[in-house]
């Protein structure tokens, strides 16, 4: 029996499940909405969760809290700047998990993980802006 083990191992080290969640928050934050496994999409939602709590918070202690959780600065002030002020009268439930059905591959469940409030717009933001910007310095060559 497993009464009380605390967490969805995955099948990967301590360390590996770090960087796992600290690499899926930053995507959850950049995009607003990822696609993963189930399991997976399950055991994020407590980790962003938090996240966003510190976020509504705003101090300093706060943000070098989510700095140590997080690998970019890039999240931690989208993270302060943009969510936490979204969120400022929400009391929790931030994010919601929508079942997607199974991967060809394996049969894995799916699920999509998303803010609720969240801005349809930032899904791929930062790649069109990437791809932008190559496409107008190749024009000036």
């Amino acid at each position: 029996m497993r009464h009380a083990r605390g967490y969805r191992r995955l099948n990967r080290t301590h360390e590996h499940r770090k960087a796992l969640f600290s690499n899926m928050a930053g995507s959850l934050i950049e995009h607003e909405q990822i696609k993963t496994t189930l399991p997976k999409a399950k055991e994020l939602r407590p980790i962003i969760e938090k996240m966003i709590t510190l976020a509504k918070r705003g101090d300093l202690h706060a943000r070098r809290q989510a700095a140590s959780k997080l690998k970019q600065d890039q999240y931690v002030a989208k993270l302060f700047d943009v969510l936490g002020p979204r969120y400022k009268d929400r009391q929790g439930g931030y994010v919601r998990i929508l079942k997607a059905g199974f991967r060809y591959g394996d049969m894995a469940p799916m699920a999509i993980i998303e803010f609720v409030d969240r801005d349809t717009s930032a899904k791929g933001a930062a790649d069109k802006a990437r791809v932008a910007a190559e496409i107008e310095v190749a024009g000036e060559e």
